[in-house]
C-alpha cells in the first residue's frame, strides 16, 4: 500500500502546491498575474478528465501498468516544469502532472478490491481505504504551507521539481512491492481496441468538462455559447453512451444505481465548500488581514490534520450514516460561521471554523468512499472511483467559479459573506440529499 499512498499524495498536494507560487511565476516569464490562473485551472481539468479515464484503463489494461505509466508522466511533469522559460511549458507541465497523478487513485482502488476478493474479506477493508483517502484528500491542504516554503526557500520552479523525488520514489516501490498484472487479453487492432476503450466516449466526455471549465473560469463575464457548446457535446455523449457496447460513461449505470449518483453529489457539494475554504478564505486573509502566502497555508494545517485523525478511525469501523449526518451539519454550521468573520476577528476564532470545516472533510471523504466500494462491482471499481474524484473535481472547479465571480473586482468583508451565504445554500442542499437518502439513513455502516 506504500506506493498507492505515495502517488495518491502527489495528486492531492499539486492541487493546491502551485498557489503561493503564482506571483513570482508571472514575474519570471513576463505575464500578468491574472493570466498563471491557467496553471490552476489546466490541472483541475486534466484530473477532471484524466480520473475516470485511468480507472477505464486500469480496469483494461492493468492497475499495476497504469500507475506505473501514471507515475513516469508526472516525472516528466516535473522535469518539464522545472526547467520551463514560458507560461506554455508550465501548463503542459500541469497538464502532464495532473494526468499522471490523476492514474493513482482509481488503479489503487481497483488493486484494493481485488486483494480483498482475493483473501475472501465480506466487508472492506476500512483500515486500507482509510489510509487512501489521507493520502489522496486529507493531503491537500498541505500544498499551500509547503508551497510557500519552497517559492520562499528555493524559487518558484521547486513547485515542480519537488514532484521528482516522490515520483521516483513510488516507481521504485510500486516496482519492488505491486503484484505484476496478469497478460493482457482482448483484442489487438487499433478499431477493436477504441471500441473496447470507448474513445469516442472519452472524447466526448472531456470536451464537455473542458467546455463547462472554459465557461466557469469565464464568469463573471458569462460566455453563454461555450455554456451551451458544453450541453450539446454533453447531450452527444449521452446518446452515444446509451448506444455504445462497452460505455465509457456508463448513463445506464447511474440511472439504475441512484444510490451512487447520490454518493457523487453529495462529494461534490462538499467538495465546493471545503474548496471555497482553501482558496477562498486564504485569498481574504491575504487582502482583508495583510497576511502572506505561507501564513494563510499554515493557518489551514489544522484543518487537515484534524481531518485525517477523524478519518482513519471511520473507515477502520466502515460507517457511513452518523459521518454523513455530522459531514452535512458541521459543513452548515462552518458556512454559518464564515458569516461572522470580519477583518478584526481574533486568529483563533478563524481557525476554529476551519476546524469545523475539517471535521466536514474527514467524515465526508471517508464515508462517501466507503459507501462507493460497496455501490459497483469490481469489473467496474476503476471508473467509478475516477468519476468519484471527478465530482469532487467539479465541486472545486465550482467553488474556484465562486470565488472569481465574488472576488473579482475587491476583496473585503462583505464579499466574504456573500460566499459564505451560497456556502450555507450549498450546505442546506447537501444535509438535505443525506437525510432523504433511505439507503444511507437504513445503514450505520457497511
Amino acid at each position: 500500500m506504500t506506493p498507492l499512498f505515495t502517488g495518491s499524495a502527489i495528486n492531492a498536494i499539486n492541487t493546491s502546491l502551485i498557489a503561493t507560487a503564482l506571483v513570482p511565476i508571472a514575474a519570471a516569464v513576463h505575464v500578468p498575474v491574472g493570466r498563471t490562473a491557467v496553471l490552476v485551472s489546466a490541472l483541475y481539468l486534466a484530473c477532471a478528465i484524466a480520473q475516470p479515464v485511468g480507472g477505464k484503463l486500469a480496469e483494461e489494461f492493468g492497475p499495476r501498468r497504469v500507475f506505473l505509466a501514471g507515475v513516469l508522466i508526472v516525472l516528466a511533469g516535473g522535469v518539464v516544469g522545472g526547467l520551463g522559460e514560458d507560461l506554455t511549458a508550465l501548463v503542459v507541465a500541469r497538464v502532464l502532472i495532473g494526468v499522471g497523478s490523476s492514474a493513482v487513485y482509481p488503479s489503487a482502488m481497483l488493486l484494493i478490491r481485488r486483494r480483498a476478493e482475493a483473501a475472501g474479506l465480506d466487508a472492506p477493508p476500512g483500515g486500507v481505504l482509510g489510509g487512501l483517502m489521507i493520502a489522496g484528500a486529507a493531503t491537500s491542504a498541505l500544498g499551500l504551507p509547503i508551497g510557500g516554503v519552497l517559492v520562499d526557500a528555493w524559487g518558484w520552479r521547486t513547485t515542480f521539481l519537488i514532484n521528482l523525488p516522490f515520483a521516483l520514489l513510488a516507481l521504485a516501490m510500486a516496482f519492488c512491492w505491486i503484484p505484476a498484472d496478469p497478460p493482457v487479453a482482448g483484442p489487438r487492432t487499433l478499431r477493436q481496441l477504441a471500441a473496447r476503450l470507448d474513445v469516442a466516449g472519452i472524447i466526448g466526455f472531456g470536451g464537455a468538462i473542458a467546455a463547462l471549465l472554459v465557461f466557469l473560469t469565464g464568469l463573471p463575464q458569462a460566455d453563454w455559447s461555450v455554456l451551451g457548446l458544453a450541453v450539446v457535446i454533453g447531450a452527444g455523449l449521452v446518446w452515444w453512451e446509451l448506444r455504445a457496447r462497452r460505455p465509457f460513461f456508463d448513463v445506464r449505470l447511474l440511472a439504475r444505481n441512484p444510490a451512487l449518483t447520490r454518493t457523487y453529489l453529495r462529494f461534490a457539494l462538499a467538495g465546493l465548500c471545503v474548496y471555497t475554504v482553501l482558496y477562498g478564505l486564504t485569498q481574504w486573509l491575504q487582502a482583508g488581514r495583510s497576511m502572506s502566502s505561507e501564513e494563510a497555508g499554515l493557518l489551514l494545517l489544522p484543518m487537515s490534520a484534524l481531518s485525517a485523525l477523524i478519518a482513519r478511525p471511520i473507515s477502520q469501523r466502515n460507517l457511513v450514516r452518523m459521518p454523513l449526518i455530522v459531514a452535512a451539519v458541521s459543513c452548515l454550521a462552518a458556512s454559518a460561521g464564515v458569516l461572522a468573520l470580519t477583518a478584526s476577528t481574533p486568529t483563533v476564532w478563524i481557525v476554529a471554523i476551519t476546524l469545523v470545516f475539517g471535521i466536514t472533510l474527514g467524515t465526508t471523504i471517508s464515508a462517501n468512499q466507503t459507501t462507493l466500494y460497496t455501490q459497483v462491482g469490481a469489473g467496474e471499481i476503476g471508473t467509478a472511483a475516477g468519476l468519484f474524484r471527478t465530482f469532487g473535481f467539479l465541486g472545486s472547479i465550482a467553488s474556484s467559479a465562486l470565488i472569481s465571480v465574488v472576488f473579482h473586482s475587491e476583496v473585503n468583508d462583505h464579499r466574504l459573506h456573500l460566499i459564505a451565504l451560497t456556502m450555507v445554500a450549498v450546505s442546506v442542499l447537501g444535509l438535505l440529499v443525506v437525510i432523504t437518502d433511505r439507503t444511507v439513513m437504513a445503514r450505520a455502516r457497511v
